[in-house]
């Protein structure tokens, strides 16, 4: 919907150190007031808050702006939630268009449909003590790891969750337009670990389920691993990505996403501590959720598992990163590991330092990659040299490309 007028009046009526102060400790610095930057690592406070001039600034990364500039930074609000945001904060009341009988009905939809994911969140949190809940615990997961990412369990029953949920006053057609029940009126999810899925602002958007190894039977053999809720009014696979509503503070404050593959992975890292990660969750990569990493950072760290299908995982990515102007680096791990299971081998601080030793830029990684698949031969030696040359193609940066070229033209001899 679009905002009228009363933007201006919002914006001259908000005051930027009461809202930084909303998520910053600021501290009286002489006429204006100090605090850390949330959008890049410091030590020494160089974010400024000027009252008399209405903004903020960071003398350390260059971020400013106004109260609605500083929610798009750290919220990752569009220009009309920020003022939104702004207008509920001040009691201003905030004249939109009327919307047409078509768009109203779309966003009462949509409104029916986030209530029903959260009526199914509960659902599925409310079963997991037992099989569900000791699984993620012998997987290594602590109690407080399991109540942030809301995990949940989908008990072994063909139409537990669509009873409920029809009996509280929702309709079939919801739970069918959502992927909860099948058009045969069964559950979609039964018997498996639920991890939610959220979008930006945090509301869950979609359910991904995952057998779980202690319960799997005869008859589980020939199922999936994992299934995932299918696509929705709500729910775009492609322009997100999983744990981004938990991770956009952390990747803003080290500059650096780090992409790993999993939900299981992702959650190892956050409980060790490591929070600026997501995980594509086994969905090729798209350019909507490269474009969602870049409104936090422009510097991508790729922590995919160490076999073939990681590894080629990891190369098709590469090409669409660099045509956003991404910097990527890659951490191959060593064959069978992947992050779960490495970080579990060798804790967290060896961990991280094996990520600050042996990460690669593309070039180096590429051309390590296809040259040892080369070999000897001049024909796969040639191929390998103009499939690293195309990569470099889609850098914008002239300056960028040269010193790509000149690193090829090193590696290759």
């Amino acid at each position: 919907m679009v905002l009228s007028p009363t933007s201006r009046l919002i914006l001259e009526t908000a005051r930027i150190e009461e809202v930084v102060s909303d998520f910053l400790t600021l501290r009286r610095s002489g006429a204006n007031l100090n605090a850390l930057c949330p959008f890049h690592h410091e030590k020494t406070p160089s974010f400024s808050v000027s009252p008399a001039r209405n903004t903020f600034k960071c003398f350390g990364c260059g971020k400013g702006g106004n109260a609605a500039s500083f929610l798009m930074e750290h919220e990752g609000y569009s220009f009309p939630e920020a003022l939104r945001w702004l207008a509920r904060k001040y009691n201003i009341e905030v004249q939109e268009t009327k919307p047409s009988p078509e768009q109203l009905a779309v966003h009462q939809e949509e409104e029916s449909l986030f209530i029903l994911n959260d009526f199914a969140l509960k659902f599925f949190q409310s079963q997991l003590p037992g099989t569900g809940l000791d699984y993620l615990k012998n997987r290594g997961f602590t109690e407080a790891t399991i109540q942030k990412f809301g995990l949940g369990f989908a008990p072994d029953n063909w139409d537990a969750l669509t009873k409920a949920a029809t009996q509280s006053g929702f309709k079939l057609e919801y739970l069918q337009k959502l992927g909860l029940t099948t058009t045969s009126g069964k559950d979609f999810f039964r018997n498996r670990v639920i991890f939610p899925i959220h979008n930006l602002s945090g509301k869950p958007i979609a359910f991904a389920g995952r057998i779980c190894d202690s319960l799997s039977s005869r008859r589980d053999l020939d199922l999936p691993k994992y299934l995932n809720s299918p696509e929705s009014p709500i729910y775009h696979k492609s322009q997100n990505l999983y744990g981004i509503h938990l991770a956009k503070r952390a990747i803003r404050q080290r500059d650096e996403c780090i992409l790993v593959e999993g939900y299981t992975d992702l959650i190892a890292l956050h409980q060790a501590g490591i929070e600026n990660v997501v995980a594509s969750a086994g969905t090729a990569l798209t350019t909507g959720q490269l474009l969602l990493i870049h409104r936090f950072t422009p510097n991508l760290h790729i922590l995919y598992d160490g076999d073939p299908a990681g590894i080629g995982a990891a190369l098709r990515g590469l090409d669409l990163a660099l045509e956003l102007d991404l910097n990527v680096r890659v951490t191959p791990l060593p064959h069978p590991d992947d992050p779960d299971s490495f970080l579990s081998k060798v804790g967290t601080a060896a961990f991280s330092e094996f990520l600050a030793t042996h990460s690669k830029d593309f070039i180096t990684f590429k051309a390590s990659i296809l040259l040892a698949d080369a070999g000897n031969d001049p024909v796969k030696k040639a191929a390998a040299v103009h499939s690293i040359v195309d990569s470099i193609a889609h850098v914008s940066d002239p300056v960028k490309r040269s010193f790509f070229i000149k690193d090829c033209a090193s590696l290759m001899g």
